[in-house]
């Protein structure tokens, strides 16, 4: 992924904030605001006695507090946290979408916002007038428009709806027209939130090789999404928000790991279990300290290992399980570059306190890359039961140098029975 960067950033956020100020009724936006000048020709001691009931009536909600951060030219930026952290009014605010109540955005290049997708679509016009009008308001003039209307309209793959009207489309035919838009119009700044879920499995995959062909020239990129996964694959480095403050900012993977302590620990104690107390930060990962992968190594002792294809891997594994575990079990999974599941095993513990070692032996047969281990201790009296004690990744990798697409496609082989016949 090119990263250029120049004196000038792409975007600078100093101190902002948004609060809201939330009524007790509809008709109370009306005739609060009215009691309030009128008390002001009150005598003092009335006065202050009726603004105090009077502000009583009205609830502030923070949504940010004092947000500040700078990307330069050519940097990903994700931003994480769970529901009501302040993510989407972030980007709202940048987007130029909403005013923030106080802090400034300075804003260098042409912003391509994909955030309420299709919500500034008129539904009586066909998707090609809507494309002229949306393309025309993102800055395009006519004769762009022109140039990449057809581009636009094979990316969405409406086929002939493209010239009916938009409200007889579906929410994901719309949806995927309005992305379509907002990808062909060459952004300096590209502005994501939640938007690659839209459309079928296949638009999606078309979708993420947009995104990676509009970051390889160079476009600075802020998203928003739950899908972590995305925010490995795209970003630089990564920003954690809750309850409206920036908790830390960092590598995509130390700012993942935290927030997925923060979101285990929660549910932990949301249920009642006790042993949500004590789950806490480990050295790569997070979980129990008495119960977790204590030492590791792959092929005699190592890290990381760089091997060929059908070569070996002997991986060794201690496993820690504390009291009170029913049914402990170690969870190895083998992950790719951008951090998906390609394969992995449930293997049964001791059900009792103290160290097992494990032994797990296995052939490179994956495609050309990097791949790193997952480990995860869990307590399973069922597949449906299943509590997560400690979570740990990256410690352990191995990188595969043989390009194999000839002996398969995809990431890794499947054992198959191929008979070919000549008629």
């Amino acid at each position: 992924m090119a990263v250029e960067h120049s004196a000038e950033p792409a975007l600078q956020v100093k101190g902002i904030s948004k609060r809201y100020r939330l009524w007790a009724s509809p008709s109370s936006r009306l005739w609060l605001p009215l009691l309030y000048r009128l008390s002001g020709m009150l005598p003092s001691a009335l006065k202050h006695k009726l603004q105090a009931r009077l502000n009583a009536q009205v609830h502030e909600h923070q949504a940010l507090e004092d947000i500040s951060f700078t990307l330069p030219r050519g940097a990903a930026l994700g931003i994480i946290g769970h529901n009501g952290s302040g993510k989407s009014t972030l980007l709202q605010i940048v987007a130029g979408v909403l005013e923030p109540s106080a802090g400034t955005v300075a804003v260098n290049g042409r912003v391509a916002a994909l955030l309420e997708l299709g919500s500034g679509f008129n539904p009586e016009l066909t998707g090609r007038e809507n494309v002229r009008v949306n393309a025309a308001i993102l800055g395009l003039s006519p004769q762009q428009v022109d140039e990449r209307m057809a581009q636009i309209i094979a990316f969405a793959d409406i086929g002939e709806y493209i010239d009916e009207p938009v409200k007889t489309y579906s929410s994901g035919m719309a949806l995927r027209l309005a992305f379509a838009v907002q990808v062909h119009t060459d952004p300096d700044i590209l502005i994501v939130d939640e938007a690659m879920a839209v459309g079928d499995a296949a638009f999606q995959a078309k979708a993420m090789a947009r995104m990676d062909e509009i970051l390889s020239r160079g476009t600075t990129l802020l998203f928003v999404g739950h899908d972590l996964n995305a925010v490995k694959a795209f970003c630089h480095r990564a920003m954690l928000l809750e309850k409206g403050r920036i908790v830390l900012e960092g590598l995509p993977d130390e700012v993942i790991t935290e927030y997925l302590h923060r979101t285990h620990k929660r549910a932990l104690q949301a249920r009642g279990d006790a042993r949500g107390s004590r789950v806490e930060r480990l050295v790569d990962g997070y979980g129990l300290a008495d119960s977790c992968v204590v030492a590791s190594h792959v092929n005699g002792g190592l890290t990381h290992v760089s091997l060929r294809y059908g070569e070996r891997l002997a991986f060794m594994l201690e496993v820690q399980v504390g009291e009170g575990v029913e049914r402990p079990q170690l969870i190895f999974d083998v992950m790719d570059g951008r951090g998906l599941q390609l394969t992995g095993r449930r293997i049964p513990l001791p059900a009792r306190p103290g160290r097992t070692r494990l032994n797990i032996d296995m052939a490179a047969e994956f495609q050309q890359g990097i791949y790193r281990i997952r480990t995860r201790v869990v307590d399973a009296p069922s597949i449906e039961q299943t509590t997560v004690l400690s979570r740990q990744e990256g410690r352990l990798s191995f990188e595969l140098v043989d390009d194999s697409r000839e002996r398969f496609t995809g990431l890794f082989a499947v054992p198959m029975q191929i008979e070919v016949t000549y008629l």
